[in-house]
This record gives C-alpha cells, sequence and structure tokens, in this order.
C-alpha cells in the first residue's frame, strides 16, 4: 500500500469519520439503554444532566470548566437562547454552578453523577465489545496518539473551540478499555466538528445555512475541504496503522 495514495491523511479523514460516529454512537446508545436513563432520572432526568452528559470528558475532571466559546462551539448547531435556558435548569437543579467568565463546571451532585456515568459506560461498553479486546486495544491506542499529535499541532495552529472543550479527555487510572475507546471517540470527533465549521465559514455560510445546503458540488466541496482540514492527526499513523483502524472500527458491533 503506497502512504501517499490509497490511504492519505486527507482521504482517510473522510474515510474514518462515518466509523468513527458508528461506534461512538453505538456506546452512548448501549448506556443509555444499560442504566444510563435510571440514572439519569434518578437526578431529574435530562433537564438536569443533559449537559453532564455532552461535556462528561472536561467535567469529570478536577477543576474542570467549560467556557462560554467552547460551550457556543459545541452547541453551534442548535438555538443559542434554548441552550443558555437549558444550562440555566441544570444549574437550577444543582448539578452545574457557573463560574466568573461566563463558563460553568460540575456541582459536588454533578461530579456524583458523573462517576456513577461512567460505570455504566464501563459496563455497558464491556458487554457491548466483548469478545473484541484486542482490537479496543488497538483503537485505544491508535486513539490515544491521534489526540496527543491533535493537541500538539494545535499550539501552534491553534485548537478548535469545540476540540478544546473537550481534549484531553479525563481518564483517571484504572479506566477500563471501553470507557478509554467510547471517550477517545468522543472527543475526536469534535476535532473533525471544527474542521467543517472551518471549511464552511470559509465558504461564506453560516451554521443555518450549512444546515440547510443541500447535496451538491458546493456541499461536495465543503465536504472535501473538511477532510483537508481534519486530516492532521492522521499524520501519526501509517498506512497500514490506518486501514486496521478501519478494520477494528467496521468489526466493532453496534
Amino acid at each position: 500500500m503506497s502512504d501517499g495514495i490509497e490511504l492519505a491523511p486527507h482521504r482517510f479523514a473522510g474515510l474514518v469519520a462515518p466509523a468513527v460516529d458508528r461506534t461512538f454512537v453505538a456506546g452512548m446508545l448501549a448506556g443509555r439503554d444499560g442504566g444510563g436513563a435510571e440514572l439519569s432520572s434518578r437526578y431529574g432526568g435530562p433537564a438536569a444532566s443533559g449537559f453532564l452528559v455532552e461535556f462528561r470528558t472536561r467535567l469529570a475532571t478536577p477543576g474542570g470548566t467549560v467556557d462560554g466559546p467552547g460551550f457556543a462551539a459545541v452547541t453551534r448547531y442548535r438555538d443559542p437562547v434554548s441552550c443558555q435556558r437549558a444550562l440555566d435548569k441544570q444549574v437550577a437543579h444543582g448539578m452545574l454552578q457557573r463560574v466568573p467568565d461566563g463558563g460553568f463546571c460540575a456541582t459536588e451532585r454533578g461530579l456524583a453523577f458523573l462517576a456513577e456515568l461512567y460505570q455504566v459506560h464501563a459496563e455497558v461498553t464491556e458487554e457491548l465489545w466483548a469478545g473484541h479486546d484486542d482490537r479496543v486495544v488497538r483503537l485505544v491506542e491508535a486513539l490515544g496518539r491521534l489526540l496527543a499529535y491533535a493537541l500538539v499541532l494545535a499550539e501552534s495552529a491553534g485548537v478548535g473551540a469545540a476540540f478544546g472543550a473537550m481534549a484531553p479527555p479525563y481518564e483517571p487510572a484504572g479506566t477500563p478499555p471501553g470507557v478509554l475507546l467510547l471517550n477517545r471517540l468522543g472527543t475526536l470527533r469534535y476535532h473533525r466538528a471544527d474542521a467543517h465549521a472551518a471549511a464552511w465559514t470559509a465558504a461564506g455560510h453560516t451554521a443555518a445555512s450549512i444546515a440547510e445546503l443541500r447535496a451538491g458540488p458546493e456541499r461536495l466541496a465543503i465536504e472535501l475541504e473538511t477532510d483537508r482540514r481534519a486530516a492532521g492527526p492522521y499524520a501519526v499513523l501509517t498506512a497500514e496503522e490506518r486501514l486496521t483502524m478501519l478494520a477494528d472500527l467496521a468489526a466493532l458491533p453496534g
């Protein structure tokens, strides 16, 4: 296989994105159906815990805070007024608290919820991906290298606001491989989300207009530019490692 042609980083970025999405969504849905919904209801339901789940990789970190720009970037396709109202409700439930710079962090109650959520995700991913231990370990290692390199690149080029809000994911000692995989996949998705936002912004779109843009030459050009902008971290993998990553993701159930 030629590293420069068959699976160059920009081509791989486009190929791997749907596989990353599928595997991540499968893990999150398993978490919801395997105890996450019951856990959420004990703490007040989605209205109380929604952003804790979404921002768990930052908020579970001791002292972890999501700043205003990071929150806006992650929720860029949603109505900002509605997002602030939802945030206010979760503050009122005692799960989050605002900080002086306009961001927010988890309360003690919120941290207790996140500790239980990590346990739920440990149990469901172990069951979901049972019998695929080698694949999970390979993916965890590859994703760790990708995220580390993405952060290095960000030091010189500037990190996107959504990726910056989530990376690096919180990984306390003893975190099971399934949780590492789930959260590293989720964090990597925000790197591409920032690349996509940069691509459609450069093309003169807004979050609202890109959501309405139909398939066609303009949409294709934006997707190809997204691949180019998202490609940087994949240079840390060899072409063979990229192919193995694709195969491992495709083989995981979900």
